[in-house]
């Protein structure tokens, strides 16, 4: 009897061998066929789960944007956030997508990658990836409403406003690690003190 195949799973397979890739060359430098060496499958078996380079590299900034979500509530669950610690929450978010370790360095790179390269590319800038708002974001406007809500905030604090700013310094912070600018100590560093002003009052050693 031919053994079953799991779709979702060789999908998987081929979009970690894609993550692995950039991370060691640069999304700019990463084809069909590189991919699927890595992930010890045929080139046409690459071609029929993805048909195009770009419906390729969607699928694997879907699923490396999938692990960092898991990767936040780990961190969450590890140090015993609350679910109704906003503030924790919110800093667990951030605090996971700073470059510190190999994992959330790839994140970042690969990340930031795409993001440079739909800007020469119309095919990946046509993704719905990127014509939809950051699932980020939202999660963190609703993180600093219900902070706001608490009386952890000013009262006249905009959500949505200072959670694009938390995120765009995150992200800033993230390349100047990446690059050698600034280490992950003081990264961080930053990041806590733009937190204390946020959450007036409430801010952690």
């Amino acid at each position: 009897m031919p053994k079953r195949v799991d779709h979702a799973e060789r999908r998987a397979q081929i979009a970690e061998a894609l993550v692995r890739v950039a991370g060691r060359r640069g999304l700019h430098a990463v084809g069909m066929r590189d991919v699927a060496a890595e992930a010890g499958v045929s080139l046409r078996l690459v071609q029929y789960y993805f048909e195009t380079k770009e419906k390729l590299l969607l699928h694997g900034l879907e699923h490396l944007t999938a692990r960092f979500g898991e990767r936040v509530a780990a961190r969450a669950r590890s140090a015993g956030t609350a679910p109704e610690d906003p503030r924790a929450a919110v800093e667990s978010l951030l605090m996971t997508s700073l470059p510190t370790d190999e994992e959330s360095r790839t994140f970042h790179l690969v990340h930031t990658s795409y993001a440079v390269l739909s800007v020469t590319e119309p095919a990946l800038a046509a993704q719905p990836f990127l014509q939809q708002p950051a699932a980020a974001e939202d999660a963190l406007t609703d993180l600093l409403h219900q902070a706001r809500t608490a009386g952890l905030t000013h009262p006249d604090l905009d959500a949505r406003t200072e959670a694009i700013t938390l995120l765009a310094l995150s992200a800033g912070l993230g390349t100047s690690i990446l690059v050698g600018h600034r280490t992950p100590d003081s990264a961080t560093a930053v990041l806590r003190h733009q937190l204390d002003r946020v959450f007036e009052g409430t801010g952690r050693d």
